[in-house]
């Protein structure tokens, strides 16, 4: 790299990020794209990858492999974890805990948001989010397990227990996630266990509003809760989930009442985002105004007030009620790199104009919404709309191949080909079933022993 060039730091490899670098990939710039997986996850599919349908390559890609081609651009593995403003400089950790320092001119700031449980960090032993592919794996590991051990446990309530699913959150993603689980258990599933059945899973949908995918039309939300329901998720609106345990949960109604619990072992929370501890301290260091899920307040070119130099794109960004779906990131990142060309061409910035290519969200087999403009679908042609909405962006030729490949194996046959999962080390603790975590040895046990 010349010492000479603008250097451009971008923190995030998701949509924002890479779109970004790719398109600074022949500028007259030195780019370094920072990111603490080294991959580029489709989040929109990880509840795929979770359940079972798609395997971890075909909704992820190197991004080294992905920005090869462009020389002038060099993919880092780090974790963002503070900011000299103004020396201009950004303090990453690498996996090992050391850390190390990168200078930029231009800092992009695509870091994302995480899962938010809304101050009670305590419930994410026992309900992961699903924001990386670790969570996928994670949430892989719990559904396919809990069946497993409901088929080693007599009938009752502790076997109960292992088949009821819930999950917090009535958004795209818990509403993708229980359609799943439910096609899952009647049709995967259905015919490969002996004392159970599980089709007599119980899944269960918890939000705080009135129904479930607020941010689409009413009409096509009242037709997503019937298929739901046809599907057998059962849907509690209007509560929120107060507690969090390893034999259930606790849900509070929002317009007052008593508490009601319930026994789940597999408890997964899509309820709220915020944003990752680095964002929170730009906004510190810059002395930048963030809202309560610290998404920053930026100018009409998404640079932060008083730093051009840092500039905001995606889920962060804190003006116009902007989105946090993938499109947003998109066009924040080609708007970025717009701004870095416009700076060396000596032209003034450009306002960023979000434009809003709709809303797409998959229930199961043959069902998902689709909302562009005026056009309304659901059902059948909904859930074309989104295959083809989602296949278009997958990163890499050979993931959309293969993707669609597996997608038409799955309608054909009722298959998911990558269910495999690891119980893992007793060492880790980031295993939710190994056999050394499930605490003091039964008497039953000790008897076949001696």
């Amino acid at each position: 790299m010349s010492n000479d060039r603008t250097k451009v730091l971008v923190i995030g490899g998701g949509f924002g990020g890479l779109f970004c670098a790719r398109s600074l990939g022949h500028a007259d710039v030195d780019v370094t794209l920072l990111d603490r997986a080294a991959c580029h996850v489709f989040q929109p599919l990880l509840y795929q990858c979770a359940t079972g349908t798609l395997s971890v390559g075909q909704i992820s890609r190197s991004l080294r492999e992905e920005l090869a081609e462009h020389r002038n651009v060099t993919t880092l593995l780090g974790e963002a974890v503070d900011l000299d403003a103004e020396a201009r400089r950004v303090i990453a950790r690498r996996p090992d805990d050391t850390t190390f320092t990168l200078e930029y001119d231009v800092l992009v700031l695509a870091a994302g948001m995480r899962q938010s449980y809304f101050g009670h960090e305590e419930f994410s032993k026992w309900a992961p989010g699903m924001k990386t592919l670790d969570d996928a794996l994670s949430i892989r590991r719990r559904l396919y397990a809990a069946f497993e051990i409901a088929e080693t446990l007599p009938a009752g309530p502790e076997r109960d227990g292992w088949l009821t699913f819930a999950i917090a959150g009535g958004g795209p993603t818990g509403v993708e996630l229980a359609g799943q689980i439910r096609e899952m258990a009647t049709r995967a599933l259905a015919n490969e266990f002996h004392s159970i059945e599980p089709e007599d899973a119980r899944v269960l949908l918890f939000d705080g509003g009135q129904c479930v995918l607020s941010g689409f039309a009413p009409g096509l939300s009242a037709k997503a809760a019937k298929i739901l329901e046809r599907l057998g998720v059962d849907l509690h609106m209007g509560v929120h989930v107060t507690d969090v345990r390893r034999e259930g949960i606790t849900v509070t109604p929002k317009g007052g009442g008593s508490d009601e619990e319930y026994a789940a072992r597999t408890v997964l929370w899509t309820a709220g985002v915020e944003a990752v501890p680095f964002a929170r301290r730009v906004a510190e260091v810059l002395g930048a105004t963030s809202d309560h899920s610290g998404r920053i307040a930026v100018e009409a070119d998404l640079s932060v007030p008083g730093h051009r130099e840092v500039i905001v794109i995606g889920d962060l960004v804190g003006r116009d009620d902007l989105p946090g779906v993938a499109e947003n990131a998109m066009q924040g990142g080609l708007h970025a790199a717009g701004c870095i060309r416009h700076d060396l061409a000596g032209k003034p910035r450009k306002d960023f104009r979000y434009r809003d290519l709709g809303s797409a969200a998959y229930i199961s087999r043959g069902h998902a919404l689709l909302e562009v403009g005026p056009v309304k679908l659901a059902g059948f042609l909904g859930w074309l709309g989104w295959g083809f909405i989602h296949i278009a962006f997958l990163t890499g030729v050979q993931n959309r191949i293969s993707t669609v490949a597996t997608w038409l194996s799955s309608i054909a046959r009722a298959r998911r080909t990558d269910r495999t999962f690891m119980l893992g080390s007793p060492a880790s603790h980031e295993q939710p079933y190994t056999w050394s975590a499930c605490g003091p040895v039964s008497t039953e046990r000790k008897q076949l022993r001696t």
